[in-house]
């Protein structure tokens, strides 16, 4: 499998959340943006099929439907 390289351009705001999210997870910047994409890749596939994407609170069996644009 080839790679390719870019360049991702941030707000301050974004890269702190992605290391906040490298930090707490042990992933590197790369793992945790593949596996985003891929993340992303999947739900868009189910939507594509007209599935639901929902949270559901354990305790309180609570709904909340999420929407993509």
């Amino acid at each position: 499998m080839s790679k390719k390289t870019m360049t991702l351009n941030l707000t301050e705001a974004e890269m702190a959340v992605l290391e906040e999210l490298c930090d707490k997870k042990d992933l590197s910047k790369t793992v945790l943006l593949r596996q985003a994409l891929r993340l992303y890749q999947r739900v868009e596939e189910r939507l594509e099929r007209g599935d639901k994407l929902f949270f559901e609170d354990e305790a309180s069996k609570e709904k909340a439907e999420i929407m993509m644009l």
